[in-house]
């Protein structure tokens, strides 16, 4: 999103359900330089609602780690938001087993681990009873979810992402070897500070959970906080990673959601 020749670590970040890429932007302009940020556009949203949503997390993570493998040429970090830290974790285990290597740390925000089980059937709702659900989530514009023809474009999407996510079991005993970080707001009713703790049972390394106000978007109003809990992880791994952004870059994708020119991750 910010490229910089400075970067010795680069953190791949996979949106929530229903989200994009562009959902990491500021993320990636406060880490940047020394932390190159590169958000996964999943496809059947903005410049690829023209593509299939995938409703499987195991095959959407397959997709991702087919791609991702190019632009793993130094220590990588996967963040995840929500259903992105599950297609996180299954993409650290898929990857670490293929030859590419383990993340050197996993961030899995805003979801329980995936040892957890709730019944949830939101993509079982009909059109009305999904807007509901994102109207009680929050990080959803309300003037977006009040326009008839925008949520004809995004309510396709959000209930595959959905219908993807409820329906994912975690079937596996594997654990990761690389550090987990899980992070939570503290008011967010789709995980529990237990389901946020349950994660450290899917790594042989070390454990951390960071708490922050707010509810299932936290990161909206915490980002600053967020990509500092990020840094202090990171430092080590080719660089002393600050948030400081004096050097700047310019603008790119891999799915980059900001200006400039694009190179999708997911194709």
């Amino acid at each position: 999103m910010h490229p910089s020749e400075l970067s010795q670590v680069r953190l791949f970040c996979l949106p929530h359900a229903g989200g994009s890429a562009s959902a990491y932007f500021k993320l990636s302009e406060l880490l940047g330089p020394r932390i190159e940020v590169l958000a996964v556009q999943y496809p059947g949203r903005q410049d690829r609602r023209n593509e299939p949503c995938i409703e499987s997390i195991p095959t959407l993570a397959e997709m991702i780690a087919s791609a991702m493998v190019e632009w793993i040429d130094r220590p990588y970090a996967i963040f995840g938001h929500s259903m992105g830290a599950i297609i996180g974790f299954e993409l650290a285990l898929r990857l670490g087993s293929g030859g590419a290597g383990e993340p050197v740390h996993l961030f899995a925000s805003g979801r329980r681990a995936p040892s957890t089980i709730r019944d949830e059937r939101v993509h079982l709702l009909d059109d009305s009873g999904l807007v509901a659900e994102l109207h009680r989530n929050g990080g959803t514009d309300r003037r977006l979810l009040a326009d008839a023809d925008l949520l004809s474009m995004i309510l396709p999407a959000t209930r595959s992402d959905y219908r993807a996510i409820e329906n994912y079991v975690f079937t596996g005993s594997k654990q990761l070897s690389c550090p987990i970080t899980a992070l939570l707001g503290n008011t967010d009713r789709k995980c529990s500070l237990d389901e946020a703790a349950a994660w450290m049972r899917h790594t042989s390394a070390a454990f951390d959970l960071r708490t922050f106000e707010g509810g299932h978007f936290f990161l909206d109003a915490n980002i600053e906080g967020v990509a500092r809990d990020v840094s202090a992880a990171l430092v080590g791994y080719g660089w002393n990673c600050t948030t400081d952004n004096s050097q700047g870059g310019s603008h790119s994708e891999i799915r980059d959601p900001g200006p400039g020119s694009r190179r999708r991750l997911i194709r």
